[in-house]
């Protein structure tokens, strides 16, 4: 009997990448079921690593680029080019032009910090011809409303004398106006989905100068400036564009990154893994599976909501296809995750060990716990064949 095994697992943070995870489950189902047909779907959030893992995913090409970086000075990035037969897609992540590690330790103040470099990316990508444009918010080092993109695709903020404003989301709280009118016309005739946490808000107790400006370096009172600076942007591109982004959700992803993508690169936001799952073509691949076998660091409580094994696992359910979920960890509550769509789970842990042990023996921990359940779920398939 062929059997088709569908592996869609997140990454193992500090441990192993998406693309490393997925290739250790692999090989683990290999051993137990060689002549099994695997497929892969890496579930990335939109941070790091995501670019590799859609262009590796759909045999694509990535893009080597020379950018402004968040502190102001060059840096080497990168975006994608996706493969398939569908419309000519670029994958951008934001962390690549303005992540958190490429702002040096002693350079941490996101009242400066520019997201100039992501504007410069959506450019390339616009000079190679594409149709469309994913762009994953996470990772962030900047707190500018994408501010900085803004410029870098003809936009200019100007405060109450004309004069343009400097880099970085400290300035907004001069902001005056913002002149739209020499905004690259391309950005009209592609379509910009933008991959966001939907809980991140722009402005608020909950707004996103309050909630990562300190764990971006900013001191107590940066956070009040960038949160004034972030009412006057919302207020300013009301003004000049008619988007209201003061209460969409994701406004706030990336530091603010995704009021600037809707405001100015006509972006639509979307839940996160919502968004991949559908750029991945996940229910195609989906519809060929027999198997799904996901995977992720911790199963716990918190897992039904918005983390990848829940995610994966209610599509597959709908359809009737089974899901196993692989953990570094089972924590309190992981009995939940069988009420949403989870059919089975296991620990990669087979015995005690320091957390060092497992990070560095990560791999092989997957590959052997891969391979542990499929031998059982081979011999139940035997047993219900002989019933």
């Amino acid at each position: 009997m062929s059997l088709t095994v569908l592996i869609a697992p997140s990454g193992f943070k500090e441990s192993l990448s998406v693309k490393d995870v997925a290739e250790a489950i692999a090989r683990g189902v290999r051993r137990a079921a060689p002549h099994a047909t695997i497929l892969t779907a890496p579930m990335v959030d939109g941070g790091e690593g995501t670019t590799e893992a859609l262009v590796a995913a759909t045999g694509g090409r990535l893009m080597q680029a020379e950018v402004t970086g968040p502190v102001g000075q060059p840096v080497d990035s990168f975006w994608g080019l996706m493969g398939g037969d569908g419309p000519r897609t670029a994958v951008i992540e934001m962390a690549a032009a303005a992540g958190l590690s490429l702002v040096p330790r002693d350079r941490r103040d996101p009242t400066l910090t520019t997201s100039r470099g992501v504007g410069e990316l959506i450019l390339k990508a616009l000079d190679h011809g594409v149709d469309r444009i994913l762009i994953g918010c996470g990772d962030s080092g900047i707190n500018d409303g994408g501010a900085g993109m803004a410029r870098a695709l003809g936009a200019r903020l100007l405060d109450g004398e004309g004069r343009e404003l400097p880099e970085g989301g400290g300035a907004l709280e001069h902001l005056a106006q913002i002149d739209v009118s020499g905004l690259d016309p391309r950005l009209a005739g592609v379509g910009i989905d933008a991959a966001v946490n939907w809980h991140n808000m722009l402005l608020g107790p909950r707004g996103v100068a309050r909630v990562f400006g300190p764990q971006k370096g900013a001191s107590p009172e940066q956070v009040e400036q960038l949160d004034r600076g972030m009412t006057r942007y919302a207020q300013a591109i009301m003004a000049a564009t008619g988007r209201d982004v003061a209460p969409m959700p994701g406004a706030g992803a990336s530091g603010g990154l995704g009021a600037g993508l809707v405001a100015f690169a006509g972006a639509v936001l979307h839940p996160r893994f919502q968004i991949m799952l559908d750029y991945l073509d996940f229910d195609r691949l989906l519809g060929r599976a027999d198997l799904v076998i996901t995977a992720e660091g911790a199963l716990d409580a918190q897992s039904p909501f918005g983390k990848v094994p829940c995610e994966v696992a209610r599509r597959a359910e709908a359809i009737g296809i089974p899901t196993v979920a692989l953990a570094g960890t089972i924590g309190k509550g992981a009995r939940q995750t069988y009420e949403h769509g989870i059919g089975a789970y296991a620990s990669i842990m087979r015995r005690p060990c320091s957390l060092e042990k497992a990070i560095g023996e990560g791999a092989k921990l997957l590959r052997n716990a891969a391979e542990n359940t499929m031998r059982m779920l081979l011999v139940g398939q035997r047993l219900a064949a002989r019933a």
